[in-house]
């Protein structure tokens, strides 16, 4: 398979990074900061935007069903978002793993924080690192596809427990290029790289995106790491190691 491809797009939890370190780490980092980083920062640009978008995703969610639970008051909609008046909205994607654009993207700056200070070094597997440095030895491009912000893939790579490891890698997409279980995603992924989608393999632990990628026609494996949800294979190439790619 690999002697076929030209471009590798990898999903980072359960792939790249234990689960474990995702949900017990970061996610709690971020829950635990994310108060006193709004009170701080919640006024800057930056983060005005991501209240914004957090905004705009609240009213879609009011205007649809939710999952049965009572979705929080967030009554003002003034030009200028108030931080404290967007945590409960916060609490409640959080609490139930929501892939929020606006949400990713203030973990990422929560992050930025705990790696900058040292607080966080993230976790990868043994065999990433040798892969990606053999991947881009042969001529191969590597991108990451990832729920969290682009800022927190770049983070999570470059704060790693076996350095920085950005050097070897092309380029990352994030929600802002759809979901990763909608086939056009990686449509525009493929057009963004320039490269033809069955030049392309496509990592990661859940089976309704590998789905995804494939009905664009990219190659596919399934992660199957240490501490990862269990998933129908099917006729999916699964592998526990890169070093297990045919």
């Amino acid at each position: 398979m690999l002697n076929q491809i030209q471009a590798i797009l990898l999903d980072i939890e359960g792939t790249t990074t234990p689960v474990d370190f995702v949900y017990g780490v970061l996610f709690p980092y971020a829950r635990q900061h994310l108060p006193n980083f709004l009170a701080t920062h919640g006024q800057t640009p930056a983060v005005q935007a991501d209240l914004q978008q957090l905004r705009h995703e609240y009213d879609q969610e009011h205007d649809r069903e939710t999952d049965g639970a009572e979705l929080p008051d967030w009554v003002s909609d003034a030009p200028t978002v108030a931080p404290t008046e967007a945590l409960p909205f916060i609490a409640y994607l959080m609490e139930r793993d929501r892939k929020s654009t606006g949400l990713k993207s203030l973990q990422g700056k929560v992050w930025d924080q705990g790696y900058a200070d040292g607080s966080l070094t993230s976790q990868l597997f043994a065999d990433v690192p040798p892969a990606l440095e053999q991947w881009q030895r042969a001529g191969k491009r590597i991108y990451i596809y990832s729920s969290g912000s682009i800022q927190a893939q770049k983070l999570l790579f470059g704060n790693s427990d076996y350095g920085d490891l950005t050097p070897l890698l092309s380029g990352y997409f994030d929600t802002t290029t759809g979901s990763k279980k909608d086939d056009r995603s990686y449509q525009k992924i493929a057009e963004a790289i320039d490269c033809a989608p069955d030049n392309i393999l496509f990592i990661s632990d859940i089976v309704a995106e590998l789905e995804a990628a494939q009905m664009a026609g990219f190659k596919v494996c399934l992660s199957q790491r240490p501490g990862n949800a269990p998933q129908e294979r099917g006729e999916f190439v699964a592998i526990g190691s890169f070093a297990d790619i045919p």
